[in-house]
Order: structure tokens, then C-alpha cells, then sequence
């Protein structure tokens, strides 16, 4: 069964808690603390399976969850970090924030892609001794890992994509002209899931070629096949719009050509600026005045025509070398860059409870509301930080300090973050 979207929940591991210890050994007096580290948590990690041609696994299995870090030990002894856990998917697979909607990766080659990070692991006692608390009895908890659903649509890499009616002959022509073999009879909807084909070329080049299931006026809103294909057309460098030029089905030509360019229209305007060549196939089943009419109307469009018979390759060779020449003037398959997190408007912002727990002189802030902020937030970028800070003081957080007692310049610990308050 191919399924090209599916709907996942993923959570990266805890990291391991900080261990509280402290070194006991004969002959040696106040041996001190030495608490280990927690290990970090497992991250969830995509990576491209060029074996994999279909989301259908994620039908069968919704969540996807990373293992927490060990907990660490005495002896100073860190707790052993979690592995990452890999996710396959399709090459092609766009990978999007099911809330927002927000593209996070385009799995496209064999780099992983870390789609939640595990949590780091806390600190032991050992990081919190000072010439003047020389045995803290606390340690660090491990901070969580990202969880969030995302959203995965395969999206087909293919340089041609051939468009156009039913049974106007699209599989007959990868067929012929690449080592696919699509299922071809005399009927609607014979290819009802998208054939890739490679297309060889002279000195060991090629290109890859995609048979996309016939479209049908108002595809766009999901009629017939829909727009449950239509998005695999999004990444093609170029179209090759395919006609039966001899109506042999009751149609007018130029009313199927004017047709699927407006669907391709409706459903993204970038289409319809995409590179197109026509192919008018079942020649031999028109009459030649009919096939030159075709052609007039198509070439007055801009579109450059080629006349062929698909099943015997009469006139395909021409057809195949345009397709190449037109290749070498575009540029690469579409990639979809990663966008940032959108960062809640302060006016927008929930304010939730906020907890200060004094320990041993380190003010330890708990608000969980604030962890998702603080996922979106770049810290190494200037204005992400500025951001941050208007959000600690607009949801009350620098007030909740200023009542706990905290002073300028005493350690301020938020989920692992740590910083000097200033007044």
C-alpha cells in the first residue's frame, strides 16, 4: 500500500539525574563530594532509507520514544549517555511541526537529522562545592527531552514529472524509456501510485523520471486521485504534460491541456511557472490535420510540442533529448530549508506558576510552562536572548526572584540554564 503522509508523535529521552555522593575512604577525612553527572538522553534521529518507498510502517506505530540517561553515581561516575534512536524513512520525506506547520527537515540525502534532542544530563554535587559549602547535599535532575508531533509527507525526487489525463499514455512512455514497469491497460487510473523511473543517457549519464496517477478536473480539491499526488509534482525540475492529441476518449485535447494546467495552478502557482514540454501521444489513432491543429494551439502558449507514438517509441528520441537539453539549464531538485521556531508574541503569552526553591544559595526556578519556550529559543543568537528576557520579566518571573529574596548578583538556575541576577 503506498502512503505518502502519516502523523507521528516523538519524544527524545530525559537526561539522567545528577547522583548526590560523597567520598568516603579510610584515612581520608572529609573526603568531600564527588556525585556524578546523569548521561544525556537519546535524541530521535531521521535518516534517508533508499529502500523505503512508502510511509505506510507509521500507520502500524504512532510513537517513536528515545531512551533516558543513566543516573549518575558516586565516585564521581557519570551515568552513561542514551543512544539515539533512528527513525528510516523514505528519501524525499519532508518532516513538519504538526501544530504549526513549521517545516524542521527535508530528509533528502544520507546526513541525519536530529528532530528531538535528548535532555542533558544533571550535575552532582561534585559542580556545587565552594570554599565556603564544602558538602552541598543536592544535585541537578536531568532536564527532559523535546517531544512534539510532526507531520511526514514523502514528496517524490524526480527531475520529470509527467502530468496529464488517465489513459493518455504516461506509463506507456516510462516504460518505454526507463527500465520501470508501471501496470498498463486500457482504463482510468491503471497507476495508482507514483512510478519512478531512470531515463539513461550517453556517457553514463541520467535523470530520473516519475509517473504521477492521472489527474482530473478538480484535482486540486481532491477529486478523482486529488491532491494526494499532486504534491509529489512540487519537487520536479520540469513537466512533461502528456495529451491523447486523437480524443479517443470522447475529449477535446485542448480542453484536457488547458484543464491540468489549471489544476497544477490551483493547488501551487509555482507550478504553472515550472518548464513544460507538450507530448501529444496516439498519433497514429488522429488524423494528421488534428495532430497540426494541437500543435498550433499548444505552440501559440509558449510550449515547445513533440507528435509520438509511446508504445512502438516512434518520435520518443526527440522528446528524451529536449528533456535533457532543457535539464542542463535548470537548477537542482527542490530542497525545502528548515525554518526556526516562530516565538509566542508576549502579548499571547499564558503566564503560569512559577516556584523558587533556595538551595545552598543557588536560586532554582521551576515554571514547566517555560520549557517550551525555551526549546525555541537560540541562546547563542542576540535577539532570540532579548526575547527570553522579556519573557522572564512579562510572565513575572523576575518579580517571583525579587520576592524569594534574590539579590544582584546571586546564581539564578533555570532548567539547567544558569545566570547572575542583575536588578
Amino acid at each position: 500500500m503506498f502512503i505518502d503522509i502519516a502523523k507521528i508523535y516523538v519524544k527524545a529521552g530525559d537526561g539522567g539525574d545528577g547522583a548526590v555522593a560523597f567520598h568516603r575512604e579510610k584515612y581520608v577525612a572529609a573526603g568531600g563530594p564527588d556525585g556524578g553527572d546523569g548521561g544525556r538522553g537519546g535524541s530521535v534521529v531521521f535518516q534517508a532509507d533508499s529502500n523505503l518507498s512508502t510511509l505506510a510502517d507509521f500507520r502500524y506505530r504512532r510513537k517513536y520514544l528515545a531512551q533516558k540517561g543513566e543516573n549518575g553515581r558516586g565516585g564521581r561516575c557519570s551515568g552513561k549517555s542514551a543512544p539515539d534512536l533512528v527513525v528510516r524513512v523514505p528519501r524525499g520525506t519532508l518532516v513538519k511541526d504538526a501544530e504549526t506547520g513549521r517545516v524542521i527537515a527535508d530528509i533528502w540525502d544520507d546526513e541525519p537529522q536530529v528532530i528531538a534532542k535528548g535532555g542533558k544530563g544533571g550535575w552532582g554535587n561534585t559542580h556545587f562545592a565552594t570554599p565556603t559549602r564544602q558538602a552541598p547535599r543536592f544535585a541537578k535532575p536531568g532536564l527532559p527531552g523535546q517531544e512534539l508531533t510532526v507531520q511526514l509527507e514523502l514528496k517524490l525526487l524526480a527531475d520529470v514529472g509527467l502530468v496529464g489525463f488517465p489513459n493518455v499514455g504516461k506509463s506507456t512512455l516510462i516504460s518505454v524509456v526507463s527500465e520501470a514497469k508501471p501496470n498498463i491497460a486500457n482504463y482510468h487510473f491503471t497507476t495508482l501510485t507514483p512510478v519512478l523511473g531512470v531515463v539513461p543517457l550517453a556517457e553514463g549519464r541520467s535523470f530520473v523520471m516519475a509517473d504521477i496517477p492521472g489527474l482530473i478536473e478538480g484535482a486540486w480539491e481532491g477529486k478523482g486521485l486529488g491532491h494526494q499526488f499532486l504534491r509529489h509534482v512540487e519537487r520536479c525540475r520540469m513537466l512533461v504534460h502528456i495529451v491523447d492529441v486523437s480524443g479517443s476518449e470522447g475529449r477535446d485535447p485542448k480542453e484536457d491541456f488547458l484543464v491540468i494546467n489549471e489544476e497544477l495552478k490551483k493547488f501551487n502557482p509555482e507550478l504553472a511557472q515550472r518548464p513544460m514540454l507538450v507530448a501529444g501521444n496516439k498519433c497514429d489513432l488522429a488524423e494528421e490535420e488534428q495532430v497540426r491543429a494541437f500543435q498550433s494551439f499548444v505552440e501559440d502558449q509558449g510550449y515547445r510540442f513533440f507528435p509520438i507514438i509511446a508504445p512502438i517509441n516512434e518520435q520518443v528520441p526527440p522528446l528524451i533529448d529536449a528533456i535533457t537539453a532543457q535539464l542542463v539549464k535548470l537548477p537542482p531538485i527542490l530542497r525545502y530549508e528548515p525554518e526556526p521556531p516562530v516565538l509566542q508574541p508576549l502579548e499571547e503569552l499564558e503566564k503560569g506558576k512559577v516556584q523558587i526553591n533556595l538551595q545552598e544559595g543557588v536560586y532554582m526556578v521551576e515554571a514547566p510552562w517555560l520549557e517550551r519556550i525555551m526549546s525555541a529559543v537560540d541562546f547563542d543568537d542576540s535577539e532570540s536572548l532579548q526575547y527570553f528576557q522579556r519573557v522572564l520579566i512579562h510572565a513575572g518571573v523576575i518579580d517571583s526572584l525579587r520576592e524569594a529574596g534574590c539579590q544582584e548578583g546571586d546564581t539564578v538556575d533555570l532548567y539547567g540554564l544558569e545566570f547572575d541576577f542583575v536588578e
